[in-house]
């Protein structure tokens, strides 16, 4: 099993930022953080990557039912989703497989959330 699913699109990259947060508004999640990783490794480690943001999404039902299943589930809330340049005007937009990840867990009431979260995303993917 993957651990991400993802697409890469001909747009400009603030302009994918942009249709990424509607797309995945469209199902349900908010963003609750962007983190420029770019940005971060020039300022900590003075060096140069090419543009690179996590966009820490989350469905705030999903998360709510999980968090009762499970309170530590936090650990792996939210569902990260990155957009990042790949270079001559192509930008790649991956989002986790909450699938991958909550195989860990062994809780059979996640296994079902984590279905309907890993549709919501794909489907998230498939939109842009």
């Amino acid at each position: 099993m993957n651990y991400y699913f993802s697409t890469s699109l001909a747009l400009d990259f603030e302009k994918a930022i942009e249709v990424t947060t509607a797309a995945l508004k469209e199902e349900g999640f908010g963003v609750l953080t962007e983190i420029d990783i770019a940005q971060t490794m020039k300022k900590k480690l003075d060096v140069d990557l090419p543009k690179y943001k996590i966009l820490g999404a989350c469905n705030p039902q999903y998360a709510y039912k999980a968090l009762q299943a499970e309170n530590k589930i936090g650990t792996m809330l939210p569902c990260n989703v990155i957009v990042q340049d790949m270079g001559e005007g192509r930008i790649e937009v991956s989002a986790v497989n909450p699938m991958a990840s909550m195989q860990a867990v062994e809780n059979p009431e996640l296994g079902a959330l984590a279905e309907e979260v890993t549709e919501k995303l794909k489907r998230m993917i498939a939109r842009l």
